[in-house]
C-alpha cells in the first residue's frame, strides 16, 4: 500500500472556478476587456494565475499581450481574488472524509499545487483544510514548478516517504508529468480542470470518479 499521498488543490481538491472566474473577470473588466465564461476558466486552471490571465486576454481580445499589462492584471486578480478566495469554492464532495479516513489511517499527506502558497494557505485555512496535510508545496514554493518533479519530490522528503510509496491525485496533465517525473504512482478524478483535454489519453494510472476511490484501492499500478 502507499505510505503517503499528495493531492493537488484546485479541480482536485476544492472547486475553486467560481472564485477564481469572478476575480478574472473583475481583472478584465478593470482593464476593458470583456468578461469570459466560468467555463471557459476552468479551462485555463492548472498552470498559475499569470497563465491564465494570460490565457483569458488572448482569448478575448486580438491585441498584443503586453508584461506590463499582464502584470497589471495580474495585481488587480490577487488582490480581488485574496479577499474573496472561498466565496463560493467549496471542497468537492467525499473530500473532508476521505483526508479523515486517510489521516486516521496514518497515512502521510501533502498538497502539491501551482496555485501561489500564500493563497493555497489561505484557501486551506478557510475550508478548514490544512490541518489534514504535513506538507504545502505551492506554485512559488520553489523555482520549479508542476510539471517539474521537484515540488512532489520535495513533498516526499518532507514527508520522508519515497516517491515509489506515494500516490500523485491531481486532474490533468500537469500532474501526472510532475508524477511520473518523480517516480510517484498518479491517478486522476475524472471532473477537475484538465485544460480541456481527454483523461484517458494522458497516461495517468487509473482515473477515478471520487476521492473515496482511494479507499478502495490498495494500487493502481
Amino acid at each position: 500500500m502507499y505510505q503517503a499521498y499528495l493531492f493537488d488543490l484546485d479541480g482536485t481538491l476544492v472547486d475553486t472556478a467560481p472564485d477564481l472566474s469572478a476575480a478574472l473577470n473583475y481583472a478584465l473588466q478593470k482593464t476593458g476587456h470583456p468578461k469570459v465564461d466560468e467555463a471557459d476558466t476552468r479551462q485555463w486552471v492548472g498552470h498559475g494565475a499569470r497563465a491564465m490571465i494570460e490565457h483569458a486576454v488572448k482569448y478575448v481580445s486580438k491585441d498584443n499581450t503586453t508584461d506590463e499589462l499582464l502584470t497589471c492584471m495580474h495585481r488587480l486578480f490577487l488582490d480581488r481574488y485574496a479577499s474573496h478566495i472561498a466565496d463560493k469554492s467549496v471542497p468537492y464532495p467525499n473530500t473532508v472524509e476521505t483526508l479523515q479516513t486517510l489521516q486516521n489511517g496514518g497515512f502521510k499527506l501533502g498538497v502539491v499545487t501551482n496555485k501561489a502558497i500564500h493563497l493555497t494557505r489561505l484557501l486551506l485555512d478557510h475550508l478548514d483544510l490544512e490541518q489534514y496535510f504535513d506538507v504545502v508545496v505551492g506554485g512559488d514554493s520553489m523555482q520549479v514548478r508542476k510539471p517539474g518533479p521537484e515540488p512532489a519530490l520535495y513533498a516526499c522528503n518532507e514527508l520522508d516517504t519515497v516517491p515509489s510509496e506515494t500516490l500523485f491525485v491531481g486532474d490533468s496533465e500537469t500532474d501526472i508529468g510532475c508524477a511520473r517525473a518523480a517516480g510517484c504512482d498518479v491517478v486522476c478524478v475524472k471532473d477537475g480542470y484538465n485544460h480541456g483535454a481527454k483523461l484517458e489519453d494522458l497516461g495517468a494510472d487509473a482515473i477515478i470518479g471520487s476521492l473515496m476511490d482511494l479507499l478502495r484501492e490498495e494500487r493502481f499500478s
